[in-house]
């Protein structure tokens, strides 16, 4: 939980005639956060390099860089002694790689993203061919399947109803994957292939519930949302659906100057909600720049 999920008086703000609501779970999880903690903690101690993105968001990444963290996307290019992993964590593939490479690792994998690849290998070691709902390319599916002989990746109906039958799948989900979405695709799984057998192991992060649940109750009470994350954020992107869903004025923005007054006319009350890999501050920010924008909207009519 972190520190705007604690400040509960502060989901609901009145100022200039507007209300602005915080969704009750938004921003930084505590995976994101303990990894960025520890990137700075081992910077302070001697230069590192981080393996990817440490986190999809581009005010975070800057302000490490500026402490001195490089950042690459392979092992071969790592050109200090010490290298990172990221939350969204590796194969053992890549973490083999890093090992002849000669570097000392360091790893920040989030522990729920660790239970992901604990059960999807004891699914394959067991017999079930491997399937993991998720968005291809994306870091941490392709940490999860690299290490696999074979596998399946899947986010739509369509990709599943092309599958080549099995007697027995097993199925785990890029955890930062709507829950709702993965059941769903597990239900169309089973119903495909009736004589197999479908074993699902729910690796759906608790933050990523927590925060879809929160954004669709908060864009069933607001004339407008705003989503606050990176571009590259998976997360921010299914948080920026789900609004959708159920509020036709939904905007997701990097940060408080992507704001447009336009958005703001004729509003009551405004939204916002984050993904997990959004600093408060950022948060916080954002929401100053809703309230100047209403200010000077309010002064424009009078």
């Amino acid at each position: 939980m972190n520190k705007t999920e604690l400040m509960n008086p502060l989901t609901l703000h009145h100022k200039a005639n507007i209300t602005v609501r915080r969704a009750e779970h938004l921003g930084m999880c505590f995976g994101v956060r303990d990894a960025v903690n520890f990137a700075q903690s081992k910077v302070a101690e001697h230069p590192i390099t981080v393996m990817g993105e440490l986190v999809h968001n581009t005010l975070v990444l800057d302000d490490l860089k500026k402490r001195g963290v490089h950042f690459k996307n392979e092992p071969e290019q790592v050109e200090t002694k010490s290298a990172m992993i990221t939350a969204h964590g590796a194969s053992n593939r890549t973490r083999n790689r890093a090992k002849a490479a000669g570097l000392q690792i360091s790893d920040a994998t989030c522990p729920l993203v660790n239970y992901a690849h604990k059960q999807i290998q004891e699914l394959t070691a067991i017999g079930y061919h491997p399937i993991i709902v998720g968005r291809h390319g994306h870091v941490e599916v392709r940490g999860l399947t690299e290490d696999l002989v074979e596998c399946d990746v899947v986010l739509c109906e369509e990709e599943i109803n092309v599958l080549t039958p099995k007697p027995r799948f097993g199925v785990v989900a890029q955890t930062t994957q709507p829950i709702a979405r993965v059941r769903a695709l597990v239900e169309h799984l089973k119903s495909c292939f009736p004589n197999s057998e479908v074993r699902f192991v729910d690796t759906v992060c608790q933050p990523t519930k927590q925060r879809q649940i929160a954004a669709e109750k908060l864009a069933k009470k607001s004339d407008v949302v705003l989503v606050v994350g990176g571009v590259n954020s998976n997360n921010t992107h299914e948080l920026t659906r789900t609004c959708r869903r159920f509020c036709e004025r939904v905007h997701h923005v990097q940060g408080p100057d992507e704001i447009l007054a336009e958005w703001l006319f004729d509003t009551d009350t405004i939204g916002i909600t984050a993904g997990t890999s959004t600093p408060d501050q950022l948060i916080d920010a954002v929401e100053n720049r809703v309230y100047s924008i209403s200010s000077l909207n309010i002064r424009n009519v009078s």
